[in-house]
């Protein structure tokens, strides 16, 4: 008997790395799973995104474990697109139980050299992203008086970090959203969380942009050159945890073993948030 035997999760960014690994999580414990994904490309976006095979192959390692996956290829920048994601939800499965706003994205550039498309692709997806897959499932979470929802925020939601100002900017203002939100749906019994990743082992950190990020100093920097740096962010002696880590820790939000945990953000980033304020 699993954890979530009954229930219907709504994962967005589901195609791979920490979505997949979500939906397969959630699926082992007997949940139905829905993703969505943009599966496309966006320009200001510096490595190439998920596409419609990786939500195939999540939908795939979903049904190996005998749980139904319905993949929809939607962009959570536009609200009506999340909104038609979950009324389909509603259509097929009559409810949506979990939200797992995961989608997101990642680029460089300082301030002073970011384009207007930088900054709006960034706000648009990991923020207002995050806002139009919650607003689209509230009514009906609040109707139900059940709902357990959870933003994926990060690390640089907690500390200022050069080169990524759009990206800390998105992902502090999911915290607050969270925050915020919590408050207002504590009544109907919906818990809303985020979780805070330091660097996560998936495409979102394993590519020329990012390496670049943690080595200026090199012409064209690998994994290898960027692994002390990695490291250096940690506590733990590692470069970067699993996306299966995070999942676990969402796992736990949503179970009825966290049901009175609302309007917080739970850290999975060896050691990194032992240096933040208390």
């Amino acid at each position: 008997m699993g954890k979530l035997d009954g229930k219907v999760a709504v994962i967005t960014g589901g195609a791979r790395g920490q979505g997949r690994s979500h939906a397969v999580t959630l699926a082992r414990e007997g949940a139905d799973i829905v993703i969505c994904d943009i599966a496309a490309q966006i320009d200001t976006v510096p490595y190439p995104m998920a596409t419609p095979a990786d939500m195939e192959e999540t939908v795939r390692l979903v049904e190996d474990l005998d749980r139904r996956c319905v993949a929809v290829q939607a962009d959570v920048r536009d609200g009506a697109q999340m909104q038609a994601v979950v009324d389909r939800v509603l259509s097929e499965f009559g409810k949506v139980d979990i939200l797992l706003a995961n989608a997101g994205i990642s680029s460089t550039s300082t301030v002073v050299d970011m384009t207007d498309e930088q900054w709006r692709d960034m706000i648009d997806t990991n923020l207002t992203g995050v806002f139009n897959s919650i607003r689209a499932v509230l009514p009906h979470m609040i109707e139900r008086r059940s709902g357990r929802i959870v933003a994926t925020a990060s690390m640089a939601g907690r500390v200022g970090m050069p080169n990524i100002a759009h990206y800390v900017a998105a992902k502090w203002g999911v915290i607050g959203l969270v925050k915020s939100v919590a408050m207002e749906v504590a009544q109907y019994g919906i818990t809303v969380n985020a979780v805070c990743p330091t660097t996560v082992n998936t495409p979102m950190i394993h590519n020329d942009a990012t390496y670049k990020l943690f080595r200026p100093d090199l012409e064209n920097p690998t994994a290898d050159d960027a692994l002390a740096a990695f490291s250096s962010l940690n506590v733990l002696p590692i470069p970067w945890v699993e996306p299966e880590d995070i999942s676990n820790a969402i796992l736990f939000l949503i179970s009825d073993d966290a049901r009175y945990i609302t309007g917080t953000a739970v850290e999975v980033a060896a050691g990194m948030n032992a240096s933040n304020a208390a």
